[in-house]
């Protein structure tokens, strides 16, 4: 009786017996192999370019046609490159998603649980986009550290002059603008007279030239003028690194539209012409990105800057087939919390803390969404009432990812005007308020003006 009401368990199969599995390390890769493969199924390879090539000739030797290796910090990414060009399929797995039994623990084991997984088809790959896109990526994420360097530079010019009571920042909104760029620049050249360093002004400037030299008087002292110099060359160098960056950027994006055929229709007008200031390129992102995308242009959504859109397409390319549906690139952004259901019940969980670029990328979209009129900036707005502002950016950024989910997939963009969204919402909210008013025996009537007295 026992016996038959016991389940049967799905045997499992080899599913990839060419498969092989990597522990990668800082200073050796340990490799495993199928048993019917080689005699010697586990080896042990160092991490320099002689040694690299050599575990790649000998997975070729074994037949191997799989690979599977955990992203151990950087230390992957030189096998992996070296494994692709071979033409074999390599996995990038999780380090979380490939844990070993417990208290069996080293450098063999880790390999042959790897390979053992693998073999199953139990391991899953973490995305990684196409190598043209990889290399317009790794110059995103090194611009984006220059621009960090060089805020840090503009924070030790800052610094120098609070040190010696020069109170720019009280006179200009932004010390790297125009008039604060031209008063440092005179005053690391010597000049020290506060109406001298007022003529510096520029008319656009909100502030008056009598604020602007009252401002201006300083101490002076030689510590501080040092550090101030050194902080504005520094800051100079990282500008002009940043050009060079941009024009390396500029470079590789207009060989990757070059591959494309170009749209049928041509890009749409953008949404506002705003001045190039800052760290902001100067080189034309919209129209190549146009044509990268196959005619979709995701700078028309309101909170994409053209930079936010390169920096956003960089991380995840233009291919959205890679995520069969919407939820599973919301979820793979880390924009959505995950599935836990126990016992037929739903268990309340919260969005994991993991770190996604991409995802970050749209919750920093999402923040200036909010401050827009359109209707993505409504529905920012009503979630930041109820459930705090949090809440609101998470919510937006994830409404962002899917409208660009569709728009990479070729669907045309239909996006709701202020009127439109606002109107749709006060009649859900009124179906149930009626449905709500219904089951407990009452019925809505709208309410009518009072008439006129003497009527």
């Amino acid at each position: 009786m026992v016996q038959e009401k016991t389940r049967r368990r799905e045997v499992l199969e080899v599913r990839n017996p060419d498969a092989a599995g990597i522990d990668i390390g800082s200073r050796q890769h340990w490799v495993a192999v199928g048993a019917h493969l080689d005699a010697e199924p586990v080896r042990s390879f160092g991490t320099t370019m002689s040694e690299l090539l050599r575990l790649a000739d000998w997975l070729a030797a074994c037949g191997v046609t799989t690979v599977a290796m955990e992203s151990t910090a950087v230390y992957w990414v030189p096998l992996y490159e070296v494994l692709e060009e071979r033409g074999l399929e390599v996995l990038l797995v999780n380090a979380t998603h490939a844990r070993n039994v417990k208290g069996r623990k080293s450098d063999v084991l880790d390999c042959q649980w790897i390979q053992q997984l693998h073999s199953y088809g139990l391991l899953r790959a973490s995305f990684r986009p196409s190598a043209a896109i990889v290399e317009l990526r790794s110059y995103t994420r090194h611009r984006d550290m220059l621009v960090a360097s060089a805020g840090r530079h503009i924070q030790h010019m800052q610094k120098a002059l609070m040190l010696m009571n020069v109170q720019i920042h009280h006179a200009v909104a932004d010390i790297t603008g125009v008039t604060g760029m031209a008063i440092v620049r005179a005053i690391v050249a010597g000049e020290r007279e506060p109406a001298a360093l007022a003529t510096h002004r520029d008319p656009r400037c909100r502030h008056t030239v009598a604020e602007l030299i009252d401002a201006l008087r300083g101490n002076y002292k030689p510590e501080h003028l040092f550090a101030l110099e050194q902080a504005l060359r520094l800051y100079d160098t990282h500008l002009e690194l940043i050009k060079a960056c941009d024009l390396r950027i500029e470079t590789v994006l207009q060989a990757l539209a070059q591959r494309r055929d170009p749209p049928p229709e041509p890009a749409p007008a953008p949404k506002r012409r705003a001045r190039p200031r800052g760290s902001l390129p100067t080189f034309e992102i919209r129209q190549p990105l146009h044509r990268l995308c196959g005619g979709a242009d995701i700078t028309q959504l309101a909170g994409i800057a053209p930079l936010t859109a390169l920096q956003f397409l960089s991380e995840v390319g233009t291919d959205p087939s890679r995520w069969p549906t919407a939820k599973h690139f919301t979820s793979w952004l880390n924009l959505a919390p995950p599935t836990k259901i126990t016992g037929g019940k739903p268990l309340r969980a919260h969005r994991p803390s993991l770190k996604n670029r991409a995802g970050e990328i749209l919750r920093m979209a999402a923040v200036s969404v909010g401050r827009t009129t359109s209707a993505l900036g409504a529905f920012y707005r009503r979630i930041a009432a109820g459930r705090g502002k949090a809440k609101a950016v998470v919510a937006t950024a994830r409404k962002l990812a899917v409208i660009i989910y569709h728009l990479l997939r070729g669907e045309p963009l239909r996006l709701d005007t202020l009127s439109a969204y606002e109107q749709r919402y006060r009649d859900n909210v009124l179906r149930h308020l009626r449905s709500r008013a219904k089951s407990l025996g009452f019925a809505l009537s709208p309410i009518t003006p009072d008439a006129p007295a003497g009527t």
